[in-house]
């Protein structure tokens, strides 16, 4: 029923963590096939894929055209894009499943709550204000998940090839009143907020989204980004 549709750039370090709650699901039925859309991984990336079973899709880098990439390919009635450092608890199979059946018009759709790899302090501060921009602004970005249904995602035009940001792009025309957020959390990999610094990456974060809603190009995003 679930094509899951996982967009990966030498990401090694994480995929396998990614990959161990969906793979469960593949057996009892409710995911149909795993899709990894590969941006010239060098590392162990497809061979882990290849390891569980996972459709390869190879294409030019950029998560946004490697996210159309990947649903272009699945074949599932249902969409479940996710990130390659973000590991799903395994209460997202009951969710996912309710959502669904609970979806009849299926013009709606679904994302994860957060959560930090990192109980400390810091960690906990940020996933609150994640929770607290989802509440105010019904904004998940893309590391949260994002359940949809193949018919409410071909109508919506789908992701477009942005160079930042296309999760929020998705989101807004998704809209508030057709966003549903599941209890099940989306564990997400704290390196880069350890690197750099929770604050510090939230700021900047808080910063090229404030940017962007007001009429900023992604690609300049993305340079501040990277």
């Amino acid at each position: 029923m679930i094509s899951v549709v996982i967009p990966t750039l030498d990401a090694a370090p994480h995929l396998a963590r990614a990959l161990a709650p969906l793979v469960p699901a593949v057996a009892e039925g409710l995911v149909r096939e795993l899709v990894i859309s590969d941006g010239g991984s060098r590392d162990d990336t497809l061979a882990i894929a290849d390891g569980v079973g996972a459709r390869i899709v190879e294409g030019p880098k950029g998560r946004g055209r490697q996210l159309i990439a990947g649903a272009a390919a699945a074949r599932g009635d249902w969409l479940l894009f996710l990130h390659a450092d973000t590991a799903l608890e395994d209460t997202w199979v009951r969710d996912a499943a309710r959502f669904i059946d609970a979806t009849r018009d299926r013009a709606r759709a679904a994302a994860f709550r957060f959560a930090f790899d990192d109980d400390a302090p810091a960690a906990r501060r940020a996933a609150w204000w994640v929770d607290l921009r989802c509440r105010a602004l019904a904004l998940p970005y893309g590391d949260q998940g994002l359940l949809i249904s193949r018919a409410f995602y071909d109508a919506l035009g789908g992701y477009r090839d942005l160079d930042l940001m296309e999760d929020v792009d998705l989101v807004r025309r998704i809209g508030r009143a057709r966003l549903t957020m599941l209890s099940a959390r989306a564990v997400t990999s704290a390196d880069k907020y350890r690197r750099d610094g929770y604050g510090r990456r939230a700021r900047r974060n808080l910063v090229l989204l404030a940017r962007y809603l007001l009429g900023a190009d992604p690609a300049d995003l993305a340079k501040r980004y990277d």
